[in-house]
């Protein structure tokens, strides 16, 4: 896993923080006999949300290792069990993920658990900018690919892959609407109009649900790395190098499975097709995909996952609206953090604006249908 190219790790006595280097080489040493051939370096990979993830090296090998954050984690949070068993379970499938190396919880090495997977070249595209300087064709091969490692994913069958008993599909959407409708009760702080109707109307209106698969939970285009840059952008239509661009923008790897689970695959469409559409705003803190040149139309993707996969995807809008209702209770408990002084860093004073624009999206998605 790796973020946009950049130098390689710095050289540390310790490690960054949350990383003993002398510890892990020490247990790599016991675990994987002859992984790493050297003193390892490390620095910790920006742009994860939640879990802390680190670029580890040895001066000719990279990986990467993945922890929870530090300080005071929910016992039902964070799960690196979890995280590590989806991708060793995926591994080997169709569905681009790192090799998993190993597994450790013996929290006395880091003091959390955490594991080891390989490390994967490529570049999480998180804002239209930076899709834009693929160009027009590269971008729309980009997003369709999106949709065909997506349906890939619902292909897997979960029992073929020890991931049978990975979740609980019964009520699973009706259990995702009473979660996220908890989440929103802890963090009101003011008024919010019409997020009380959004929350109503998708209880009224529950689709049933297709059988149930491996959900990622969080599908977009920045948590999967693909095997290009705009740097590395060749002449009319190729990759690095003159390389065939069609292989250079392949999807290389989905990364960050904390949310994943058994369950409606069409969560994961939803939330796609949300980060698809424009949210109407210039300059914003939380940024789509949809304005880059190139970019398909949300009705395309839906209609390229509804053909490929076979599911009946017609209910689609009441997913896409219940993902700006979980993006917008999301960034109202961000938005209730910095009001109270607890949120460090640039951009989080116009959260909170962005909240009513979710919820407009939301209900004007379940009305039109």
């Amino acid at each position: 896993m790796t973020s946009d190219p950049g130098p390689g790790p710095a050289p540390a006595a310790s490690g960054p923080r949350g990383l003993d280097l002398e510890r892990l080489r020490g247990h790599l040493d016991r675990a994987l006999p002859g992984l790493a051939a050297g003193p390892l370096t490390g620095r910790l990979i920006e742009g994860g949300r939640s879990n802390l993830t680190y670029e580890v090296g040895d001066g000719s090998s990279r990986w990467v290792v993945r922890r929870p954050p530090l300080g005071h984690v929910l016992a039902t949070a964070h799960d690196m069990r979890r995280e590590h068993r989806v991708i060793e379970a995926l591994h080997g499938t169709a569905v681009p993920v790192p090799e998993p190396l190993l597994l450790c919880e013996d929290e006395a090495v880091l003091g959390a658990p955490f594991y080891v997977m390989e490390y994967v070249d490529g570049v999480p595209f998180r804002t239209a900018g930076q899709l834009a300087a693929l160009g027009p064709e590269r971008t729309r091969r980009v997003v369709l690919g999106l949709v065909d490692t997506l349906v890939d994913l619902h292909a897997v069958d979960p029992e073929a892959v020890g991931l049978g008993d990975f979740g609980r599909p019964e009520g699973f959407l009706d259990r995702q609407l009473r979660r996220w409708g908890k989440q929103l009760a802890a963090s009101r702080g003011r008024e919010l109009a019409g997020i009380d109707e959004l929350h109503g109307a998708l209880g009224r209106t529950l689709p049933d649900s297709p059988a149930p698969t491996v959900v990622h939970g969080d599908f977009r285009l920045d948590n999967v790395l693909i095997g290009s840059s705009p740097s590395g952008t060749g002449p009319s239509g190729t990759g690095p190098s003159g390389t065939d661009a069609s292989d250079t923008d392949r999807i290389r790897a989905v990364l960050d499975w904390e949310m994943s689970t058994l369950g409606d695959p069409l969560t994961d469409l939803g939330l796609l097709v949300m980060y698809s559409s424009d949210l109407g705003l210039s300059d914003s803190p939380v940024s789509t995909t949809s304005g880059a040149p190139g970019h398909p139309a949300p009705a395309e993707l839906i209609e390229r996952y509804a053909a490929r996969s076979g599911r009946d995807a017609s209910q689609v809008a009441w997913y896409t609206a219940f993902a700006w209702f979980k993006l917008a209770v999301i960034l109202e408990g961000i938005h209730y953090r910095f009001t109270l002084g607890q949120t460090v860093g640039a951009g989080f004073d116009r959260i909170g604006e962005l909240v009513p624009v979710f919820i407009e999206h939301g209900l004007t998605t379940l009305q039109e249908g």
